[in-house]
Parts: structure tokens; C-alpha cells; sequence
């Protein structure tokens, strides 16, 4: 397998998290603003490059939230916390998809608007490195949930 490296950006503002929205194959989900980290390109210069790409918009990193493998693509997932100051995200495009896009949307989401799939990913993508997801959690208490299954 072809080891293939991601980098993503985690940007907040009033508690919500901008995500983007994908469906490829008859499926949908959603996932942080990011995408392939290309040859000579650092994960930094990833991240920014695809929220332009994505988003139309700039961003500063703030700080870098987590590195973890993928066991999907064989490589690493690089997150970042970013600012894009008062920028107004607009959907943008994924050039590696042009004919066949697969972005169909940006959104900015509370947790409680984010499936739980998708949640896990942003927690495993240091979410709870930003103080106010960290002061969130710990107001959940001590309730035992899981997705059920059909």
C-alpha cells in the first residue's frame, strides 16, 4: 500500500468547528478542511494550502494538535489549530477532484451537530487540545453511551 501523509485544520469560532462536507461512492461525511500533503511540501504548508483550496480563505497555525497514523492510508494525519480571523468561509474546490468533485459543502458545527464518526475523528485530532472542547467535555459527566447498532 502506498503510504499517503494528510494534513487538516481544527479553526473554531463561537464553539463551532468549521467541517467540510464530502459524498463520493453514495456516501457522506464530514471532516476537517485538509487533504494530501504533497511532495516537498511540509505538513504546515499542507494544511494551509488545502483550507485555501477548500475554504477560500487564509489561515495562521496557531499550534499543531496531533500526529497519529492512519490506518487507512498507511501514512499520518497532521492537524492544526488555525485562525482565520474574521474571514468568511465560501465552499472552494479539491483539485486532485475536478471532474468528479467530491466537496459539496463547509459548514460551521457545534458537536452536537457532528455525527459520531465523524466526532471521533476530531477528538483523535487533538479537539480536546483547545480549552473550550477540554471545558466542554468535562461538563458531560459520567453517563455510558454508545452508537447503537442495527
Amino acid at each position: 500500500m502506498k503510504r499517503r501523509n494528510r494534513s487538516q485544520c481544527i479553526i473554531v469560532r463561537n464553539g463551532k468547528i468549521l467541517m467540510a462536507k464530502h459524498r463520493q461512492n453514495g456516501e457522506e461525511w464530514r471532516c476537517l478542511p485538509g487533504g494530501a500533503i504533497e511532495k516537498g511540501e511540509s505538513p504546515e504548508e499542507a494544511a494551509l494550502r488545502e483550507l485555501l483550496e477548500e475554504c477560500c480563505v487564509q489561515g495562521e497555525i496557531i499550534k499543531k494538535t496531533s500526529e497519529y497514523p492512519d490506518p487507512f492510508s498507511n501514512g499520518y494525519n497532521y492537524t492544526f489549530w488555525v485562525d482565520i480571523g474574521n474571514q468568511i468561509p465560501i465552499l472552494g474546490e479539491d483539485p486532485e477532484s475536478k471532474e468528479n468533485p467530491i466537496l459539496f459543502g463547509i459548514d460551521w458545527l457545534s458537536l452536537n451537530e457532528i455525527c459520531e464518526r465523524d466526532r471521533a475523528y476530531i477528538w483523535a485530532a487533538g479537539l480536546l487540545s483547545i480549552k473550550e472542547f477540554a471545558d466542554e467535555l468535562n461538563s458531560w459527566g459520567d453517563d455510558i453511551s454508545y452508537p447503537s447498532y442495527k
